[in-house]
C-alpha cells in the first residue's frame, strides 16, 4: 500500500520570509502601521541602556508584539515569547528578533495607558 510521504527533513530548503508571508496577511498591516507612528511624540521612548549589556529593543518592534497578541487574543507574555520562536509570521514581523517573557511584561507595564493614545492619534477612537 502507497502512502503520501513527507519531505526529508534533512534536504535543503530555501525560503525567505517574504515568501513565507502572504501579500495580504494581517501582519503586513501592524508593520506598516506602526512604521507610520511617531513614536516618539506618542511616548514610546527607549529604556536607559547602561554601557554594559545588550541594547535594549526598538519600541516599534515591541508595540508589533504586543499588538499581534492583542488581535489573535494572545495576552500571555511568556506566550508571546513561544510565539515567535516558531510563528513564522512573528518571524516576518519581528525580523527574527525573539523578545523573552520578561521585556514583553516590563514594556506593557511600562506603556500600558499608551495603547488607546494610538488609537485616538489614529483615528480609531
Amino acid at each position: 500500500m502507497n502512502y503520501i510521504t513527507g519531505t526529508n527533513r534533512h534536504q535543503s530548503y530555501f525560503a525567505t520570509l517574504e515568501d513565507q508571508v502572504a501579500a495580504d496577511n494581517p501582519v503586513r498591516l501592524i508593520d506598516a502601521f506602526v512604521d507610520k507612528l511617531e513614536l516618539a511624540k506618542l511616548g514610546f521612548t527607549n529604556t536607559v541602556h547602561k554601557s554594559e549589556g545588550r541594547p535594549p529593543y526598538e519600541p516599534g518592534d515591541l508595540l508589533k508584539l504586543y499588538l499581534y497578541g492583542y488581535l489573535n487574543k494572545i495576552r500571555s507574555s511568556r506566550k508571546l515569547e513561544r510565539e515567535c520562536s516558531r510563528n513564522v509570521e512573528l518571524h516576518w514581523l519581528l525580523k527574527q528578533l525573539q523578545p523573552n517573557y520578561h521585556t514583553i511584561a516590563d514594556f506593557r507595564k511600562l506603556h500600558r495607558y499608551k495603547r488607546p493614545r494610538i488609537c485616538v492619534w489614529r483615528g480609531f477612537g
